[in-house]
């Protein structure tokens, strides 16, 4: 009931921002996606080893401070809106060219030009939508917020099920041009940041401003890039190798492999939408503790289950968990921010620790042949099971050890 009165509390406007934000954000992890899937018979056609075509995750996560730096800037100097429009685009463009990669290196380059793109949307999305809601709204609409990210893994196993049998792999990169035309919404339907407009008429130097608000909040800086390298870590090292280790450690083809992505990305949307509701009354830290400590219960169940219907079942719990924490982000970065550098400090911190996160699928893998089976095979369970569970445990300290400024005024 509380939920659906937040939901009557939005007005015209803030439904379409919220919506193109939300959009924004599934559409750049789906088109992320889409590689996660399909690492084995792209590194067929490359002539690489799953290990070797990894590395198009890892410089895509790697780029994408970069994009978050550049956009955020755009951001906070000229509003949140136009800058995202571009940063659609961008990304859009650079997943189709990935569609037509003569080879190996051609393909790293677009997934890094890629990674500038995805790494902007975030930054701009979470702060137009965080600071047009109202602020008893924020908790929820974090948690749906950032569960666009698993809505876009959603659409992602979707796609893959029915586009890949027929279209291989670079149809699936076509495809993923589509969120171009999201803009054309934006641009009808989304008005500016009002925030971002009430500072405007207070800013004299905007350089200026900005050099000190970031020499005052050093300190909190390096703290967020931290906390977010322990998210990121826990997000990748739970998702981008699972479907690998579905298909070549268990065996399961595309229809299972898609069937329990789709599951377990329900999962991550029930998640991070609960536990971001429940973070504006029980607080953000402490729900953040409790969904990282739950999953260092699941992860037996989520890679050791003997039978397939239990995996999935735990994939679902496991990814309930690592989406819950992650529905607390949006508003707890953006209440953690400056208020002269919201559009720069929660997409920047947020995307640096990709960045220290980005070699996941890399380590999960090298962990994986080192723990070969008895047949010789390499282990991606134990890999999977041991990266997880250091990754929690990272981030029950971080998150116990940090301030929480939960319902702070912009």
């Amino acid at each position: 009931m509380e939920a659906i009165r937040l939901f009557k509390l939005l007005d015209r406007n803030q439904r379409n921002t919220f919506l193109a934000c939300f959009l924004g954000w599934s559409l750049d992890a789906f088109d992320f996606f889409l590689l996660t899937f399909v690492i084995v018979p792209m590194a067929h056609d490359f002539g690489t080893s799953v290990a070797e075509l990894s590395y198009a995750i890892t410089i895509t996560l790697a780029m994408r401070p970069v994009g978050a730096f550049i956009f955020g800037l755009l951001g906070d100097r000229f509003g949140r809106r136009i800058p995202l429009m571009i940063d659609i685009i961008f990304y859009s463009v650079m997943e189709l060219l990935t569609a037509f990669s003569p080879n190996y290196t051609w393909l790293l380059i677009f997934r890094a030009l890629y990674g500038i793109g995805m790494g902007g949307e975030w930054g701009l999305g979470a702060s137009l939508a965080m600071e047009t809601l109202p602020t008893e709204a924020r908790g929820l609409f974090s948690g749906i917020l950032q569960q666009g990210y698993a809505f876009g893994y959603l659409l992602a196993a979707v796609v893959y099920w029915i586009v890949f049998p027929f279209f291989g792999w670079r149809g699936l990169f076509v495809a993923g041009a589509l969120p171009a035309f999201l803009v054309l919404y934006i641009r009808v339907h989304v008005p500016e940041s009002p925030v971002w407009q009430r500072r405007q008429d207070r800013i004299t130097n905007f350089w200026s401003d900005v050099l000190v608000v970031l020499k005052r909040h050093w300190g909190l800086f390096l703290y967020v890039i931290l906390l977010m390298t322990a998210f990121n870590a826990m997000s990748h090292g739970t998702q981008d190798m699972y479907q690998t280790f579905l298909g070549e450690q268990r065996h399961y083809g595309v229809t299972q492999k898609a069937a329990t992505g789709i599951i377990y990305a329900f999962g991550a949307i029930c998640g991070g939408t609960v536990v971001g509701h429940l973070s504006q009354k029980w607080g953000r830290r402490r729900l953040i503790i409790l969904t990282a400590g739950l999953g260092i219960v699941l992860i037996p169940l989520w890679v050791f289950s003997p039978g397939y219907a239990l995996l999935v079942i735990g994939g679902f719990a496991m990814q309930f968990m690592v989406q819950g924490a992650w529905g607390i982000v949006p508003v707890h970065l953006n209440e953690l921010s400056p208020d002269a550098v919201r559009g720069t400090f929660p997409g920047f911190a947020y995307q640096l620790g990709n960045l220290f996160a980005a070699n996941t699928a890399v380590v999960e893998a090298r962990l994986a042949n080192h723990f070969r089976g008895a047949s010789g095979h390499p282990d991606y369970a134990k890999a999977l099971a041991l990266f997880s569970l250091v990754i929690f445990l990272a981030l029950i300290v971080l998150a116990a050890v940090g301030p929480e400024k939960r319902g702070k005024e912009f």
